[in-house]
């Protein structure tokens, strides 16, 4: 997958994060997007650690799936080391 791939996967899953853990993302958009985007790289580290697979192509499940996954853990490790005010 591609590194623009990456941003657009990265710009849903930064959508789909910001509307399922509303409050610990506490940027706007771009930071969102911004997690969204490591998320799916860390998703896809964490899928060949844990499941010996890596990420497929842009319209594979399994990328989708580790991607989002990746995300909700970023975002959790962002409002932990942000924390809320």
């Amino acid at each position: 997958m591609g590194f623009i791939s990456f941003i657009i996967l990265g710009l849903i899953v930064g959508a789909i994060v910001k509307a399922v853990m509303p409050g610990k993302v506490q940027g706007g958009w771009v930071t969102s997007i911004i997690l969204g985007v490591v998320g799916a790289i860390v998703g896809g580290w964490l899928g060949s650690l844990i499941f010996n697979t890596d990420l497929g192509s842009f319209f594979n499940i399994k990328t989708w799936l580790l991607s989002i996954a990746g995300g909700l853990v970023v975002a959790a490790a962002y409002g932990a080391i942000k924390g809320r005010k």
